[in-house]
């Protein structure tokens, strides 16, 4: 849908492109963010 030219484009690619956008952040600080934070936040627990 995000790459759609035909008829009616003009509407559905702007929630394309933000269901997109939202799939590939979510994906990123489940794959990336998350963990380094539950690694900081342990290696945290750990140094008092």
């Amino acid at each position: 849908m995000a790459l759609a030219k035909g008829a009616g484009a003009e509407v559905r690619r702007p929630p394309a492109t933000v269901v997109i956008g939202g799939i590939v952040s979510s994906t990123l600080l489940t794959l990336l963010v998350l963990p380094v934070l539950y690694a900081w936040f342990e290696r945290e627990k750990f140094a008092w």
